[in-house]
């Protein structure tokens, strides 16, 4: 008797097992041991470096970052307020950037080249040399630079606003890359015929975009958005990453350290399950039956 074929959905579902097979034993291998010990570190405090011997504190260090420190929650706080206003804007000027890069304009491949040179420099180990060189200090971290005499004339007041206003450009123009690559993706697999279609039955631009374009694309919004919060919150200039870092290799408080980076995961993952189920109704997938 022969056996059953695979469906097709069924084949894709082995698809994509296979695509993140290489993630999940890397995963096993080499993340999944550290990141237990972390956790066990974090109910144990440091007392010998040398040695590393271990001395069980139980929730203590828990306890010091919402009661004896001064600092976290602030800082805490500081970090979800720039991320909320950040992500937004970041999806939205993404996806704007996205749609205008889609039409066939002259120097297409060059404006999609430059929005994606941030990426490539501002990565990693490539964005610490700069910085440590001092190349461009203050307009890759305070924001796009402007000389001080402009500021003077302003007022402490209003120099501050737009200040603020400007490092938030900066964050934006910098934070763009990824996702005005993935918006330009999803927006190259809509069918053309649908918008031929639209504009026989005399559908303007601005009734295409909210009856076609944007329904098609909240899969790669919610992608985006995903991807978006999860590089602000882990990004190698975010503050609460430096405190943390700072905590376990300056101060030598490993437990401690380790005990924050759990409350800032569990946070992250909190939220992302939050944007998972908020948007689960809003999301449309063309191939679902």
């Amino acid at each position: 008797m022969r056996g059953r074929k695979l469906s097709l959905e069924r084949k894709k579902m082995l698809a994509g097992y296979v695509y993140i097979a290489p993630w999940v034993i890397g995963f096993a291998l080499f993340m999944l041991y550290p990141l237990v010990y972390s956790l066990y570190l974090g109910f144990h405090e440091v007392v010998g470096v040398g040695n590393f011997q271990l001395r069980s504190v139980g929730w203590e260090n828990f306890n010091k970052a919402f009661v004896l420190d001064t600092n976290f929650v602030p800082l805490f706080i500081s970090v979800i307020q720039d991320a909320v206003i950040n992500t937004p804007l970041i999806i939205v000027f993404s996806l704007i950037i996205a749609i205008m890069l889609n039409h066939n304009i002259r120097g297409r491949a060059f404006f999609r080249a430059a929005f994606f040179l941030p990426v490539l420099i501002g990565s990693g180990l490539a964005m610490q040399q700069l910085l440590y060189a001092g190349v461009g200090r203050d307009t890759l971290v305070n924001g796009i630079g402007v000389p001080d005499e402009v500021f003077l004339y302003m007022g402490p007041t209003f120099s501050q606003i737009v200040f603020d206003m400007l490092s938030r450009l900066t964050v934006i123009f910098w934070k763009t890359g990824v996702q005005i690559l993935l918006f330009l993706a999803g927006l190259q697999g809509i069918p053309v015929s649908l918008y031929e279609s639209s504009r026989c039955d005399g559908a303007t631009e601005w009734e295409m975009f909210w009856k076609i374009t944007l329904p098609l694309m909240t899969p790669i919004i919610l992608l985006n958005l995903v991807y978006t919060c999860v590089d602000s919150f882990t990004d190698i200039n975010n503050r609460m990453m430096v405190y943390i870092k700072d905590t376990a290799f300056t101060k030598i408080e490993m437990g401690y350290s380790s005990a924050l980076g759990w409350i800032y995961f569990l946070f992250i993952f909190v939220l992302l399950i939050l944007v998972f189920v908020s948007t689960r109704r809003l999301v449309v997938y063309t191939g679902e039956k």
